[in-house]
């Protein structure tokens, strides 16, 4: 049996955050400057780390594959729903609602090994700092990216199967600004208890384990601190304080969406704002106003590129 026979819905309905026209031209213009100021924070990061010597290292090498992933996060859903805004009938296709599902526990599920990865060199560098560069080389850097990467497809598409199996035969409207299986398995003509069992243990467990096992890497990273130098363990603890931030940003969310999927619309709403629009912002924020050696490296690149424009071929003529 195909996926035709199996729907009968096209396309769905998106009842979005709200239905207040002022506030609509509110969240218009503030997500419009979120996502901008996402977008450009995250691209500066990945350039400032590519272009400056410094920063070639394991920590910035992933921080940098991290914004890549904010930027797509961002990306997958943003747009759309700012577009929405301008319309009053929104709507997504069924193939559009598979394809948001896909690339939003794509991009997420990548997101958490990718926090683990860097959860990971901040232990080794602080725990074992002797043996830091025979154990987090180059090489193992591209394999815990690349791992990332290959946990985050394997998730999406198992999530993805999951929701095509399921059958749609009557109602369409979903109250939210994009598609997740949260929201949208409440639609099918099945019973939805047994699917919510499904989701809390394909997301919700795995979220909240893998929550679990940074909050105690970190425990240990901060004990473990407390016997270093004190300039060496305040630069320690800003950059573990700043991961640690990230982190409970990007899963707190994420936990109590999926572990309770049964949960007010009006909650889910806001989470999903959080993790889709404002966590992608924090990368660029925490670790720029917080890390040194980025704001450092950020004015060079600015000198830089000053420079070179005074020295313009066009300044000659």
């Amino acid at each position: 049996m195909n996926m035709d026979n199996k729907s009968t819905v096209s396309e769905f309905v998106l009842l979005g955050l709200c239905k207040s026209w002022g506030l609509q031209m509110f969240f218009l213009m503030l997500f419009s400057l979120f996502y901008v100021a996402a977008m450009v924070g995250n691209s500066l990061i990945v350039i400032t780390v590519i272009a400056d010597l410094h920063l070639q290292c394991p920590m910035y090498f992933l921080l940098s594959n991290l914004s890549i992933i904010d930027m797509s996060l961002a990306s997958f859903t943003t747009p759309k729903m700012i577009a929405d805004h301008l319309i009053s009938h929104k709507t997504i296709s069924f193939h559009g609602c598979i394809t948001q599902i896909f690339f939003l526990h794509l991009f997420t599920g990548t997101e958490i090994i990718l926090l683990m990865a860097m959860s990971f060199d901040r232990y080794i560098a602080i725990c074992k700092p002797l043996r830091y560069t025979s154990i987090i080389s180059p090489q193992v850097c591209i394999v815990l990216v690349a791992a990332s990467w290959i946990v985050g497809i394997m998730h999406s598409m198992s999530q993805v199967a999951f929701a095509l199996t399921l059958p749609f035969c009557g109602p369409n409207k979903i109250d939210s600004f994009f598609c997740d299986l949260p929201v949208v398995f409440q639609l099918a003509c099945v019973d939805t208890y047994v699917l919510g069992l499904f989701m809390i243990s394909t997301s919700g467990i795995i979220a909240l384990s893998c929550f679990i096992l940074l909050f105690n890497s970190y425990v240990i990273v901060l004990v473990t601190i407390k016997h270093h130098s004190s300039g060496g363990s305040s630069k320690a603890f800003s950059t573990c304080t700043a991961h640690f931030i990230v982190v409970f940003m990007f899963f707190g969310p994420c936990i109590f969406i999926y572990m309770w999927p049964q949960n007010s619309f009006v909650i889910e709403k806001i989470l999903s704002v959080f993790y889709t629009i404002f966590t992608p912002i924090l990368n660029p924020v925490i670790y720029t106003l917080r890390n040194q050696e980025v704001k450092t490296a950020m004015r060079k690149l600015k000198s830089k590129f000053l420079n070179s424009n005074k020295a313009s071929p066009l300044h000659y003529f």
